[in-house]
């Protein structure tokens, strides 16, 4: 055990591998992380940075951050990931929980809530949606294929969504210089999860979503349209759609309400 950030951080491992982290007081919530490049559990500033980043809500729930197992066999399908970490929640807590899936962690989520509607009480959807559009798709397998091909990669994301042609430049050429510091250590579980959610499309399936969901979006989201976000919460049966203003990806979780909202939204019965 670890003190970061002010909170007690323990480090475990549910049952089909999936390693995580957990920090706070309060209800169980499961955090299903968002695009992370190794399968493992973050160490050094990027853990303090996930720490603060969920520390809001920590404050009200124990918060469990839960990364995909390491090891993934090629030609593994969401459904599958969703498959192990229903199993994996299950033998954890028991019970039903609630779930906050971020960005990738979003796809997971909403596949994990279709899928195996025993292992979620409530659904958080966050920068997240029922799809990938096609420009994230894009940039996210151009990183994987060059990180399996042991090149610089990291400017592949780092341009995605930058509408200035210099702007995109100096970010891509920041990103080719710090590749070497941040590859995956196993680029082929990189290369494993990004197939996985290139082919991930639950539109016709989002009625089978029955938990109680928010979808919560930024209206400059450089990865999902207000559109999609939209698409997302009309196909689930009764859900909310919450849009914040002049807000990108990351902003959206970031966001001076987002912790309300998602506060109120798992708290109140009935929501």
């Amino acid at each position: 055990m670890a003190v970061v950030r002010g909170f007690e951080v323990t480090e475990g491992v549910l049952g089909r591998g999936m390693p995580y982290l957990a920090f706070g007081e309060g209800p169980t919530l499961v955090f299903l992380r968002w695009f992370m490049p190794d399968h493992a559990n973050p160490t050094g500033l990027v853990r303090r940075a996930e720490v603060k980043t969920m520390a809001p809500l920590a404050r009200n729930f124990r918060v469990y951050a839960v990364n995909r197992a390491p090891g993934m066999a090629a030609g593994t399908t969401m459904a599958d990931i969703a498959r192990e970490h229903a199993e994996g929640l299950l033998a954890e807590f028991g019970a039903p929980v609630d779930v906050l899936g971020i960005s990738s962690g979003g796809s997971l989520a909403l596949q994990l809530a279709a899928d195996q509607p025993a292992a979620v009480r409530k659904l958080v959807v966050a920068s997240s949606g029922y799809r990938l559009e096609d420009a994230a798709r894009a940039s996210q397998m151009k990183y994987a294929t060059a990180a399996a091909a042991g090149k610089r990669s990291l400017q592949h994301l780092a341009t995605q969504g930058i509408e200035s042609p210099v702007k995109a430049r100096l970010a891509g050429a920041v990103a080719w210089l710090a590749d070497p510091l941040v590859r995956p250590k196993n680029p082929a579980d990189t290369l494993a999860f990004v197939r996985a959610e290139d082919t991930f499309d639950l539109d016709g399936r989002l009625a089978d979503i029955t938990a109680p969901t928010l979808v919560v979006g930024g209206d400059r989201d450089e990865y999902y349209s207000v559109d999609t976000f939209r698409h997302t919460a009309d196909g689930i049966p009764g859900a909310r759609l919450v849009v914040y203003p002049d807000t990108n990806h990351l902003g959206a979780i970031k966001h001076e309400r987002f912790a309300p909202d998602v506060t109120a939204f798992l708290t109140t019965p009935g929501s």
